[in-house]
């Protein structure tokens, strides 16, 4: 009976470090879904204001504060943001591979078989 209580608790031991290791899979790839969101709406707006007249008026929304600006005052912060998230989103790729690869050879170690139902 007590050989059964151990197995018991290493079968729910490794099922608690699977169960992390999808968590912590899935928040980054929701990271990563969120990031490539917002770099795309960076590009949506420079492509719609790279054409204007760089005197122009526009307006930007910073920290719920909407401000006046003019299209150069802007392209230039919107291109430097742009670039920083392209930056993050290839970190946030190299994590999730990392953290992917750390899965299987966990998995490979521990002899552990995913069962779909």
């Amino acid at each position: 009976m007590a050989s059964q209580g151990v197995a018991t608790k290493k079968q729910q031991d490794l099922q608690s470090q699977y169960n992390n290791f999808k968590n912590s899979l899935q928040q980054i790839a929701q990271k990563i879904g969120e990031i490539e969101q917002e770099g795309e709406e960076h590009k949506l707006v420079l492509d719609t204001l790279t054409p204007l007249d760089g005197k122009r008026k526009c307006f930007r929304l910073i920290n719920g504060v909407l401000v006046e600006r003019t299209v150069e005052e802007v392209v230039p912060n919107l291109k430097t943001n742009a670039d920083g998230l392209k930056k993050v989103l290839e970190d946030l790729v190299k994590t999730y591979k990392a953290k992917e690869a750390e899965l299987e050879k966990w998995k490979k170690k521990n002899k552990i078989q995913v069962v779909q139902t």
